[in-house]
């Protein structure tokens, strides 16, 4: 259950954390004893979901930034449709910008037609001064809730890039933080004009611990939206890197740092914390390598470790800390997913977790290297982090 007042048992070292995160809102609650599953394959992401959808009983909630029409999204969608005719309460709310121009928004009303309730986050319905506002604030999180039993939330979309191609890291967690995710995701339908068919409770049921290679874990939801007053995600971060004894590894496929954040990295580095951000060779955006490299003097002079994977697209936006502290979630390490996006990410307390992710980090870490210094001019360097 949500714990307002910490128990004693809460690692201490994180207290302050916990607390300023649940400053930021009613949603970034403290959860005890969940177990997870860190999946870093999108085959292993289809086969768990598959089979937890085939399982559901009463609802199936989904929110994705991207839900394909491709040859992944459409075999979900088909077995939602079943589901539907069965008499489960299937809704999805998707982002669709991405898709105005694309033949997914017809997807979407052949699963409407059959059944399955669908909401587009931005549509003109809501009313053109929330429509217009919504163009630029997406919403960015990617969770699916199965019955208030079981969650998925990371970094995966749903379509063939994050089943087949691209290198991502997602969670699979059952226990009480489930009802926590599935109000975040009730909030944001409601938002979007979407009703329920049942009151409040039906949707909250008591939560079951499944088996699971992580169990017993604290986590907190860390919900960011701009109608929010600053950023609950920064705060973490700079926590993090403000108070890190012996390393701070991130990963991220985006990397417009605010000014802040660079001079956390440079703090924790002069205090002797080994600080290394992993990002992709190659990115999937037009310009966003190039950008990214665009900040890596700042830290490089700072004494930064940077790492540029080659191979399948890293996709990731993970966090490991001193062998205590995960952060998994939607948000990259930019102004957009600071300011601007509707953002969902999880943070985990828990040694166990902590190894794993540090594991997952040096194993991508194999197919690293250290990037050349940049050698672009002060102007070049500017008009690229504008742009």
């Amino acid at each position: 259950m949500i714990q307002r007042n910490l128990p004693e048992t809460y690692p201490h070292h994180y207290r302050p954390l916990a607390d300023i995160l649940c400053r930021t809102g009613e949603e970034n609650g403290v959860y005890e004893g969940n177990n997870l599953e860190i999946i870093i394959s999108g085959q292993r992401k289809r086969e768990l979901l598959l089979e937890d959808i085939r399982r559901a009983r009463s609802f199936i909630h989904i929110e994705y930034y991207r839900f394909g029409s491709d040859s992944a999204g459409r075999e979900v969608g088909e077995l939602l449709l079943q589901k539907a005719a069965e008499g489960v309460e299937v809704r999805i709310l998707n982002n669709n910008l991405p898709y105005l121009f694309s033949g997914t928004s017809s997807y979407f009303r052949k699963l409407a037609r059959a059944g399955v309730e669908v909401i587009p986050f931005t549509h003109i319905r809501h009313g053109l001064r929330k429509w217009l506002y919504r163009f630029n604030h997406q919403m960015h999180r990617k969770v699916v809730v199965i019955d208030g039993q079981v969650a998925y939330t990371g970094g995966m979309n749903l379509n063939d890039n994050y089943f087949y191609k691209w290198r991502d890291t997602h969670l699979r967690i059952t226990g009480p933080a489930v009802t926590a995710y599935n109000a975040s995701f009730m909030e944001s339908w409601k938002e979007s004009g979407g009703r329920f068919c049942y009151p409040p409770e039906h949707y909250a049921p008591v939560p079951v611990l499944q088996e699971a290679p992580l169990t017993g874990t604290w986590l907190q939801l860390v919900s960011d939206s701009p109608e929010k007053p600053g950023s609950a995600m920064l705060s973490a971060l700079e926590w993090i890197l403000k108070n890190a004894q012996k390393y701070v590894y991130i990963q991220t496929p985006y990397f417009v740092p605010p000014q802040s954040l660079t001079e956390a990295f440079a703090d924790a580095v002069k205090r002797g914390v080994d600080v290394c951000i992993m990002m992709p060779r190659k990115v999937d955006t037009p310009f966003m390598a190039t950008t990214n490299r665009a900040y890596y003097d700042d830290c490089l002079k700072a004494g930064v470790r940077i790492l540029e994977k080659g191979g399948a697209f890293i996709h990731s936006k993970t966090l490991v800390a001193d062998d205590e502290v995960t952060v998994i979630g939607s948000s990259n390490l930019d102004w957009r997913s600071f300011y601007l996006n509707y953002e969902l990410n999880t943070l985990i307390i828990d040694p166990g977790t902590a190894l794993r992710c540090k594991d997952i980090f040096d194993d991508d870490a194999r197919q690293a290297q250290a990037p050349h210094r940049s050698s672009y001019s002060r102007f070049m360097r500017l008009f690229y982090r504008l742009l």
